[in-house]
């Protein structure tokens, strides 16, 4: 069975920071319903134009079901009311002060629904000097600090790759509303939960700044690829974009490990005086490292530093994911069936439980369940559906 076997999420999330979280609950075996706008739905749907839901969108709403229920008008406000009993989480990342304008806060739904956990993610969260800002990911890397450690020491600040913001606060309001969910089941009472983008990617910059800010006192410098020889980023043969590996030997038996497996064993002695520095000696140790480096390629080099006990990683682009050996003997990548589109290579969920296995499935079509969820939860019948469809209050 399932872990989360029997949780039930009413999702209003729209692009990534929401709807990762809602999906981790999903993935978990929670029933998680998306109501959307009819006709455009979530706004991730689009992103990239096309003639199909994006790609965008599909990874960020697989195992989910979608309604469709215009919230503007005062009979599809009616109809979300009616649904909020049979729900134990209502889950929502739109702007600063959207749900009060729909008259869909905590205290409205909550006098509704007692034991309702009601979970929100804001840029800046509720209160505070910026909770009124808007915010997308890559302010919340800039204002939680990411982008002031990324870059070249001599560089500007860089954005991260990752979406750390946003996925990064989607799986923390994915731990707290379990935690509420698990408490909800001791004592039997709902709340309010609430995570902020820009203090959830502070949550990630907790080594750097603990290692080279001494307390706070100081900025963190950026650093770039490199540390020094033994923990940085190094050429391979080819010499394309990607063509890099990564090595980290800042331990002896490392340190030892790395300069046999390159043939210069006599480089380890100023290796370990000052493997940090940025000495003439600590540019020739990185020479020849590379020299040898550059003449394999980075799959070679992985696997013969793997071998000598090295941690090493070749840097495998968005191409190479899809075809990892490892990646794909583990079951992570996998294909599913979308209703539009075919057969899709997706990422899976990097999550296994032994004793909980929930297959994987595509992202729903706008409004594919809204009469199936409708007729489960509230009973309702062909003529008032029939209405509610007329009306423009739902789609399908």
């Amino acid at each position: 069975m399932p872990a989360l076997d029997g949780l039930r999420i009413l999702d209003m999330t729209q692009y990534e920071a929401g709807t990762s979280c809602t999906q981790w609950l999903a993935w978990l075996g929670a029933d998680v319903v998306k109501v959307e706008r009819p006709g455009d739905g979530d706004p991730g749907r689009h992103l990239g134009g096309g003639e199909h839901d994006s790609s965008y969108f599909l990874y960020w709403n697989s195992n989910k079901r979608s309604v469709a229920i215009d919230l503007d008008r005062d009979a599809g406000r009616d109809l979300l009311l009616e649904l909020i009993p049979h729900y134990d989480v209502f889950v929502e990342n739109y702007g600063p002060g959207v749900m009060e304008k729909l008259r869909l806060n905590y205290d409205v739904l909550e006098a509704i629904h007692p034991p309702l956990i009601y979970a929100r993610i804001k840029g800046f969260g509720t209160e505070g000097p910026y909770s009124t800002f808007k915010c997308y990911d890559p302010i919340a890397q800039a204002t939680g600090g990411a982008m002031s450690i990324t870059g070249e020491a001599d560089g500007p600040p860089l954005q991260p790759g990752p979406t750390l913001a946003d996925s990064g606060s989607g799986l923390q309001l994915a731990l707290a509303i379990t935690a509420a969910y698990v408490q909800r089941l001791r004592e039997g009472i709902g709340q309010q939960v609430e995570v902020s983008m820009q203090e959830a990617t502070t949550y990630f910059l907790r080594t750097t700044i603990a290692t080279g800010s001494d307390w706070g006192r100081q900025a963190v410098a950026r650093t770039g690829n490199g540390l020094g020889p033994s923990v940085n980023l190094y050429p391979c043969a080819p010499g394309g974009p990607n063509d890099y590996v990564y090595v980290v030997a800042f331990i002896p038996r490392h340190m030892e490990a790395l300069c046999q497996a390159v043939g210069h064993g006599e480089l380890l002695d100023a290796m370990q005086r000052g493997w940090s520095g940025e000495s003439a000696t600590s540019v020739d140790i990185y020479e020849k490292i590379a020299e040898w480096t550059r003449v394999h390629s980075k799959h070679d080099v992985m696997r013969m530093l793997g071998d000598a006990g090295v941690p090493c990683g070749a840097v495998l682009d968005t191409k190479d994911l899809f075809v990892d050996p490892h990646l794909l003997a583990r079951g992570f990548i996998q294909n599913i069936h979308h209703e539009e589109q075919g057969e899709l290579p997706v990422l899976g969920s990097p999550i296994n439980l032994s004793a909980s296995r929930v297959p994987l499935q595509a992202a729903p079509l706008l409004g594919r369940h809204t009469v199936e969820v409708l007729q489960e939860d509230l009973g309702l019948d062909e003529e008032r559906l029939s209405r509610l469809h007329h009306d423009g209050v739902i789609a399908s």
